[in-house]
């Protein structure tokens, strides 16, 4: 997630570790690095100008050069700013009404009917009854598609066989809610390719017949400032109340999060991270600013494993650490949490400096494949005492996972030094702990 930002901005903080004093010189010249950061991420050349001065004013206002540590200081003063510039705290998401209603806007491509679906997921979490309603009467499959998102979630979609009239299917599709007890509704509407005068006169109609306590436009993160420009457009004539920002667990180079609020004036209020139905998750500013800066993200890190990890699991887990009993069994429960949790690069580099450290090493969510299948391809016995594994023992394991008995072998070993890891931090030592299956490649 914006791994060439983040290069770029530390590429930039490290004309200052070059010097022995900090002046205003090289001050400046840092920040000329950082206004060059932020033009290549597609951040419209005035944003970053002014960006820049406010960065500037508030350094030598706050005596940067004088401080003790100048170099932190500016860093905190510009993670401020970028906190600023993408909405300064986490916006409300209105679920009120009876049935709450949201309306999703957005071009055609930017993944509207996926995040209907996500989105229902995540309202359904907090306990209420969601009822998805199909207002494309134009794509073709569209309506098969959202069923098919629909059925993901276990959330009912309204549709009509007559597709004609938009406006009346989501008039209707409330009224079919207000009947069956939903609680939140989420329209998904038509797009097209670009903007055009018919869809805004649409769902300009939509909206106003219907309503909507939210009204989100969803868009692409990769299309960067066509993004910003697209989101003006439809804000001039819905008055959208924020954004969901998709595909940012891509190359998004990180224009639109950057800009869409300081040049529309709206929030981001959700993201999606992944594939999966419950990879969206609420915008933070702060905490994008932080990742951006190389700080990590250690917040988001423990709100994800909090929801995949069974608080008593993870006792019983702790205890059988404290007393390296800690087995093969148990390692395949953690690597189940952690696919739960989503793309694993990316959990990884939420943890403070790992962002630079997995520079260069490429881990997709296939990495624990092979692992999973050489572990299910042993007896729980074996799974729970591998010493008792010996050479016909691995090779018959080799030949059910379909992977070579050095794979076996290596595996074996970087679990035994896991456990060796373990049994140090239990007595206060200290040690590298790298999970097995994972490396460079």
């Amino acid at each position: 997630m914006f791994e060439n930002l983040q290069e770029r901005f530390e590429r930039a903080f490290k004309v200052l570790k070059g010097h022995g004093q900090i002046t205003e010189v090289n001050v400046g010249d840092t920040l000329k690095e950082v206004r060059k950061a932020l033009l290549d991420a597609d951040v419209d050349y005035k944003t970053a100008k002014d960006f820049i001065k406010r960065v500037k004013e508030k350094a030598l206002g706050k005596h940067v050069l004088t401080a003790l540590k100048p170099g932190q200081l500016l860093v905190k003063i510009t993670q401020e700013e970028l906190t600023e510039l993408m909405g300064k705290a986490a916006a409300d998401f209105d679920l009120k009404g009876n049935p709450s209603v949201v309306l999703l806007a957005g071009l055609q491509g930017a993944g509207k009917t996926t995040h209907a679906g996500k989105l229902a997921k995540l309202i359904t979490s907090k306990g209420k009854k969601v009822l998805l309603v199909a207002c494309d009467v134009y794509r073709p499959a569209a309506i098969e598609q959202l069923k098919v998102v629909g059925e993901s979630v276990d959330v009912e979609v309204y549709t009509e066989d007559d597709m004609k009239d938009p406006v009346g299917i989501a008039s209707r599709g409330i009224d079919h809610a207000k009947k069956n007890g939903f609680t939140s509704v989420i329209v998904d509407t038509a797009g097209r390719l670009a903007v055009d005068e018919e869809m805004m006169d649409e769902i300009e109609a939509v909206s106003k017949s219907i309503k909507p306590q939210e009204t989100l436009f969803v868009v692409d993160a990769m299309t960067g400032a066509d993004a910003v420009n697209t989101a003006k457009a439809f804000n001039d004539r819905l008055d959208f109340t924020g954004v969901v920002l998709t595909k940012l667990d891509g190359d998004a180079r990180g224009g639109a999060a950057l800009s869409i609020y300081s040049k529309v004036g709206k929030p981001i209020k959700f993201v999606g991270t992944g594939e999966k139905m419950d990879a969206l998750e609420t915008f933070h500013p702060n905490r994008m600013a932080e990742r951006i800066l190389g700080m990590g993200d250690v917040v988001t890190l423990v709100e994800r494993a909090q929801k995949v990890v069974d608080e008593k699991e993870a006792k019983l887990l702790e205890e059988k650490i404290r007393k390296n009993k800690f087995d093969l069994e148990d390692f395949l429960g953690q690597i189940q949490q952690i696919k739960k949790m989503g793309n694993v690069k990316d959990l990884l580099s939420m943890v403070p400096g790992m962002g630079k450290a997995l520079k260069g090493v490429d881990i997709d969510d296939d990495a624990f494949v092979q692992v999973e299948a050489i572990i299910r391809s042993m007896t729980p016995k074996e799974r729970s005492n591998p010493k008792t594994l010996d050479s016909s023992r691995k090779k018959r394991i080799a030949k059910g996972s379909g992977t070579q008995l050095e794979d076996v072998n290596k595996l074996l070993k970087q679990f035994e030094d896991m456990r060796k890891v373990m049994s140090m931090m239990n007595k206060g030592g200290r040690g590298r702990m790298q999970l097995p299956g994972l490396g460079r490649r």
